[in-house]
């Protein structure tokens, strides 16, 4: 896990702590002489894998409250931009913070711009971090974490006062709905308990009367005023802030407030240094004043540390993978053996049960193709009933058709051939084909007209059944060259009936 390292820039010194798990331990402490940036450099080195913070308690901070129009996300930088230029003389550690939208049709967007005014002040350290490559998340300031503290000491009101000791003077700012409109530094000349207790008496009343002149709130409106110190000055400053008019002061223990942030070294004195410090590791805000270049290093090991996340990832599911195909190759190895296993014990009982088996003249492959075709001439197998009875209900109703002959099989006649000839079959297991002798019995006196529409209309019957294909090999009466074809209705035409020959062919799609 990467080592947390915070450091806390006052106008005199900056001071180095380590994080670890809610702990806070100093690590040194710096001025701005030469010797002492040297020894920060030095200190720096050894320490570059961490990822430093910077929380900054200078007078020299501003606040302005702005308007822009409502703009697309481009736009809105560009402008942000050109106004925080505008307002802070260019200065490189400046931010801006939105307090939501004006409730017109326009959509006006409201907007603190703050900036630290003296980046002068800041450059030493700055350098001396580029210089170690040290990763520097952001610079962040004490009145920006202000309405973080009072929302988790439970004072987050519309309008309210937040005073804390920090160094040797009160930081005292003005928040609303959470956010710092106005922060500013009051020295402390007397540290004992007593004056520090007038202090922030004197200081919360200041406050007030500067708020009323800017209209910031009403001369009548009352103001809650929070005050965190230690344990010690605790009584002394409830005795001092009474009878201050409309301020509503309320006084937090720090070892108290430390406990509630989850600070495992509560102050030693009336300071709230290590309160902020915490919130800015549990809790940091969204925006910081460090430009990008003072955030370069930052970026580059964030970059760094998530190409080595997405490597370890990868290999964390190459390795998973490897696992699961290493365990299923274990488990297939496993049932083979047992299948192998099986099959010896099934060829063993086979070949115990087959020799019992009575012994034949052939071979097992010889059997075997026999036993095959004996399957097939057995689905083959089908009987002349259904194809007969059919046949039957048709000449029941046709009594002048007399049968003579009836042959039936398996198989089907090839186009063209003769009637009966051997050459003329070709065997399809799935056809059954009955062929149909027979001649046209009627009275003497009937014509061959007569005796063809009977005929006509015995192979439309049959015809009328989808599955049947119909073909007349031979016509009821006589095509030979020598006879003439008479088609008139003499009533004496002699000779027996000439006999016709008709194949039914039907497909088994059973």
């Amino acid at each position: 896990m990467t080592a947390r390292r915070l450091l806390y820039l006052d106008a005199h010194r900056l001071t180095a702590y380590a994080w670890r798990q809610g702990r806070l331990d100093a690590e040194g402490s710096f001025s701005d002489s030469a010797d002492d940036l040297a020894a920060f450099s030095r200190y720096l080195a050894p320490r570059r894998g961490s990822r430093f913070a910077l929380l900054a308690n200078v007078a020299e901070e501003e606040h302005v409250l702005d308007t822009i129009p409502f703009l697309a996300r481009g736009d809105r930088q560009a402008l942000i931009a050109r106004r925080l230029s505008q307002q802070f003389m260019g200065s490189p550690l400046a931010t801006a913070f939105s307090l939501g939208y004006e409730k017109t049709r326009r959509k006006n967007e409201k907007l603190l711009l703050s900036a630290l005014t003296n980046p002068a002040g800041f450059e030493p350290w700055l350098k001396c971090l580029a210089a170690a490559e040290a990763p520097l998340s952001g610079i962040y300031t004490v009145a920006q974490l202000g309405g973080t503290l009072l929302k988790k000491l439970g004072g987050d009101k519309k309008g309210s006062l937040l005073l804390t000791m920090q160094d040797h003077s009160i930081r005292e700012s003005y928040l609303r709905d959470g956010q710092t409109l106005f922060s500013r530094m009051a020295p402390v000349n007397d540290s004992s308990i007593a004056g520090l207790a007038s202090a922030f008496a004197a200081e919360a009343g200041k406050l007030q009367q500067y708020l009323i002149g800017q209209r910031l709130i009403g001369r009548d409106d009352r103001l809650p005023a929070l005050i965190v110190a230690g344990p010690a000055a605790i009584p002394a400053i409830g005795r001092a802030c009474q009878g201050y008019g409309n301020l509503d002061f309320s006084v937090i223990d720090s070892h108290a407030a430390a406990r509630q942030l989850g600070l495992k070294t509560p102050p030693e004195d009336n300071r709230c240094d290590l309160l902020y410090l915490q919130l800015l590791v549990t809790d940091p805000p969204r925006q910081q004043f460090a430009g990008a270049s003072h955030r370069h290093a930052d970026q580059v090991d964030r970059l760094r540390r998530g190409i080595l996340a997405g490597g370890l990832v990868a290999l964390l599911g190459g390795l998973l993978l490897t696992a699961h195909n290493v365990w299923t190759s274990h488990e297939l190895h496993q049932e083979t053996r047992t299948l192998r296993a099986s099959e010896s014990e099934l060829e063993a009982r086979y070949r115990e049960i087959a020799a019992t088996f009575p012994q034949l003249a052939i071979d097992n492959d010889t059997l075997r193709r026999l036993t095959d075709q004996h399957a097939t001439l057995v689905q083959q197998q089908r009987s002349p009933e259904p194809a007969l009875r059919r046949l039957g209900q048709i000449l029941d109703r046709l009594p002048a058709i007399v049968l003579d002959r009836l042959d039936w099989r398996i198989g089907s006649a090839a186009p063209g051939g003769a009637a009966g000839s051997a050459s003329a079959i070709a065997i399809d297991g799935n056809d059954e084909v009955v062929t149909v002798h027979g001649h046209v019995q009627l009275a003497p006196t009937a014509t061959t007209r007569d005796r063809l529409t009977v005929f006509n209309e015995f192979i439309e019957r049959l015809r009328q059944d989808p599955d049947n294909t119909v073909r007349i090999r031979q016509q009821p009466f006589d095509m030979e060259s020598t006879r003439p074809l008479r088609g008139g209705g003499d009533a004496g035409e002699a000779g027996p009936p000439q006999p016709f020959v008709v194949e039914i062919s039907r497909t088994d799609k059973s």
